[in-house]
């Protein structure tokens, strides 16, 4: 490093420099001795601690924070190491992807998550982590807008199906409409519960599709998209004293596939194209879901 006039100072010991303390918060985050979620010291705590300017230190914390070092950045408190980016590229189960990136996503300040799915399942259970660091004050975003489009009631779907279907009743359609209503219930109220409790402003609107979604997509922060198919089966199940053979899909099973706007041009483009399809989806066709 450059030794110059400004890092001197005037009883001749050397003053550190923005990028010199930087390297040793990387180190204390390295070492595990600051740890994901940890509120870093004030500005001015570490200013004390490194015997320098405030401005220094700002330097520093933005070196960190281009990084993506650091989570929760705004004026009003000392911001909190970032959650470590999971390994892109693979693709993975939906379980296994989705609760990590949810949580990442639950970082920003404003967070907004944009859903095509066959039911909310899947989206519920992976919101626990986000909505735990959120109750340990660990993690605490402004607002967050969840906009959902599932399956309308009305409609004919195409799985789950019968394999073969015997006169007007449709047990799997009053089966798969209860899961759906159920799920959505505990989503909106599971995010609601973070506005009483901790005075987030949160919005969760439901809409309906009038076509089953080949595929679930979740958008999240306008940064990232979570793609993956619906595989269908063949299997049965026991549904009000009689076992159901029909055609259906377990979507927690379904393979997601990340593609990420920071990772470059192609991705960039289909995550624009992917929010551009969701909002003529949410604007156009679909109608207001009631959860009965």
């Amino acid at each position: 490093m450059v030794v110059t006039q400004e890092n001197v100072a005037l009883n001749g010991s050397r003053k550190l420099s923005p990028q010199e303390i930087a390297d040793i918060l990387r180190d204390r985050i390295r070492a595990g001795d600051l740890k994901a979620g940890d509120r870093l010291p004030t500005q001015a705590e570490l200013a004390e601690e490194f015997n320098v300017e405030r401005g220094t230190v700002r330097q520093a914390l933005r070196a960190l924070q281009e990084d993506g070092l650091l989570s929760n950045v705004s004026k009003g408190s000392p911001p909190r190491i970032a959650q470590p980016a999971p390994v892109r590229g693979a693709p993975q189960p939906t379980m296994v992807s989705l609760a990590p990136r949810m949580t990442e996503a639950f970082s920003a300040a404003r967070v907004r998550v944009d859903v095509v799915s066959h039911t909310s399942e899947t989206l519920m259970l992976a919101l626990g982590d986000a909505l735990r660091q959120i109750h340990e004050d660990r993690i605490r975003p402004q607002s967050i807008e969840f906009r959902v489009l599932l399956p309308s009631r009305d409609i004919n779907l195409a799985f789950p199906v019968l394999v073969e279907r015997d006169g007007e009743e449709d047990p799997v359609h009053q089966r798969w409409l209860k899961m759906r209503n159920a799920q959505a219930h505990v989503l909106k109220h599971n995010l609601n519960a973070v506005r009483s409790t901790h005075g987030i402003d949160v919005t969760v609107t439901f809409r309906a599709l009038p076509f089953t979604p080949p595929v679930k997509m979740y958008l999240l922060n306008g940064d990232e998209v979570l793609l993956g198919y619906y595989m269908l089966e063949r299997r049965e199940e026991e549904y009000e004293s009689q076992t159901l053979e029909m055609y259906d899909v377990l979507g927690s099973r379904s393979v997601l596939f990340s593609f990420v706007k920071e990772a470059g041009q192609r991705d960039a483009a289909f995550v624009e194209e992917s929010q551009k399809w969701f909002d003529a989806l949410w604007e156009t066709i679909t109608t207001d879901l009631t959860l009965s």
